[in-house]
């Protein structure tokens, strides 16, 4: 038999909207949960969920480990053996890392979203939110931020 916590109700009382803008280095990970919860601070969110979405093709979202580097320079490399560059890509307009870049972003996804328990990201010990950058060189991305819950 599996355990079920205690069950909590609430009722959507607020939602609040806000985009964050970040500047990349070009590829990688750029972590953003500090500042997903400084929104969750601002608006003094409660219980809920946070939605996340990233307004491009060329970049996602995805929650990995937060504690050891070599994960994110790991997963780089897994991304580019799985969507190469100079694979022959007929889409090939904005250069070669651009159709590789779409692939990837198709793989991981444009949105994310996380339960907000007590006013807290409800994430595991090692989980962080980052923005994968898939392009080569460095970029400005949008990420829009909605808060559904109760707030204090």
């Amino acid at each position: 038999m599996h355990s079920l916590s205690t069950v909590r109700t609430t009722h959507v009382e607020t939602i609040a909207t806000a985009s964050l803008s970040l500047e990349t280095s070009g590829e990688g990970f750029v972590e953003i949960t500090a500042d997903v919860g400084a929104f969750l601070q601002q608006i003094k969110a409660r219980d809920g969920a946070i939605l996340l979405y990233i307004r491009h093709t060329s970049a996602s979202l995805v929650i990995q480990e937060n504690a050891d580097p070599d994960v994110r320079t790991d997963l780089v490399t897994a991304l580019k053996r799985l969507a190469p560059a100079n694979a022959g890509w007929v889409h090939e307009v904005e250069g070669p890392d651009d159709m590789p870049a779409h692939i990837k972003s198709m793989l991981n996804g444009v949105s994310l979203q996380v339960p907000v328990v007590d006013g807290e990201l409800a994430l595991g010990t090692w989980q962080g939110i980052y923005v994968a950058e898939h392009r080569g060189r460095p970029h400005r991305r949008e990420v829009v931020l909605q808060f559904l819950g109760r707030c204090h």
